[in-house]
């Protein structure tokens, strides 16, 4: 079968323990705040324990704008089962934990299992966290931490900036707007195609951006008609434009490409591409842009 390839390897000391649990930090986003969860047993999964006995977890909400209370601490320590011998050490632990996700933005910051060493010490024997993407510009520190994605095109993607999810159609999508691109996804399926991907190049996308999203789009070799969907805003039709042509001097774009734009520099923007000599097919509208790509899927 296929294995994952090996980034790093960490050997830890073998460690003499009298009890595991699982503690956790975990975005509740149903109640708009964090939680701090507690099972006294660990290496579980918190799903199947809530599930199953759901009476052992232990939840005490933190509020957004008192932060983890001295009194929750003390209560969660109690409900845990320790002794008082650790309870310092458990207060050291858990205000640490609250401090990295709320100074470092995580929407999760887990350990499971958390060890109690009969040298009554805490030893985190295994933890996960989760960054937000969003926010990791304001945490340049933590990028080297991130997990690289496995599939090449959408690394190339971040490293453009670009939204890219791909996906297992046939039609490769370019929006503007994530709504837009959910709707341009819908309009490929009743088209009678499938998405290929997810890609919002955004507002604020450069031609550099919507070059290489072309060549992300030309480089999935499941794609087989390309549908640049654009309502320019922020995002001009006359930068699309240029992108495009970029794009095809680097690239020999060997696949329909159906392109609807509207909005911004719009009448530029059609006149660029009308000049370029690029073979693209154009659309006004998107019910005759979905017309368009079914016609291009019937011929195959």
């Amino acid at each position: 079968g296929k294995g994952e390839r090996v980034e790093a390897l960490l050997v830890e000391e073998a460690v003499e323990v009298e009890k595991e649990f699982y503690l956790g930090v975990v975005l509740d986003r149903s109640r708009g705040r964090f939680v701090l969860l507690g099972i006294p047993q660990g290496g579980v999964e918190v799903e199947e324990v809530a599930e199953r006995s759901p009476q052992l977890i232990v939840r005490e909400e933190i509020d957004p704008l008192l932060g983890l209370q001295p009194f929750q601490v003390r209560r969660m320590a109690f409900r845990m089962g320790l002794s008082p011998e650790v309870l310092g050490l458990w207060r050291d632990l858990l205000n640490g934990m609250w401090r990295a996700v709320s100074e470092k933005e995580m929407l999760l910051c887990e350990i499971n299992p958390l060890a109690l060493t009969k040298r009554w010490t805490f030893v985190a024997l295994d933890a996960k966290v989760e960054l937000d993407d969003n926010a990791l510009r304001r945490h340049p520190e933590l990028k080297g931490l991130v997990s690289a994605s496995e599939d090449p095109l959408e690394e190339w993607a971040e490293r453009y900036g670009l939204n890219y999810i791909k996906l297992r159609g046939n039609v490769g999508c370019l929006v503007n707007g994530a709504g837009l691109a959910m709707a341009t996804m819908d309009l490929v399926k009743l088209a009678g195609g499938e998405p290929a991907n997810f890609l919002d190049v955004g507002g604020g996308a450069t031609v550099e951006m919507v070059k290489e999203g072309l060549k992300i789009l030309h480089a999935d070799p499941d794609v087989k008609v390309i549908f640049v969907n654009i309502f320019g805003g922020i995002l001009r039709c006359d930068t699309l434009a240029r992108g495009m042509i970029e794009a095809s001097k680097e690239v020999d774009f060997d696949r329909p490409i159906v392109v609807r734009m509207e909005g911004t520099n719009v009448e530029e923007g059609r006149r660029i591409l009308a000049s370029s000599g690029l073979k693209l097919t154009t659309a006004q509208e998107m019910d005759e842009a979905a017309r368009k790509i079914t016609e291009i899927l019937k011929e195959g």
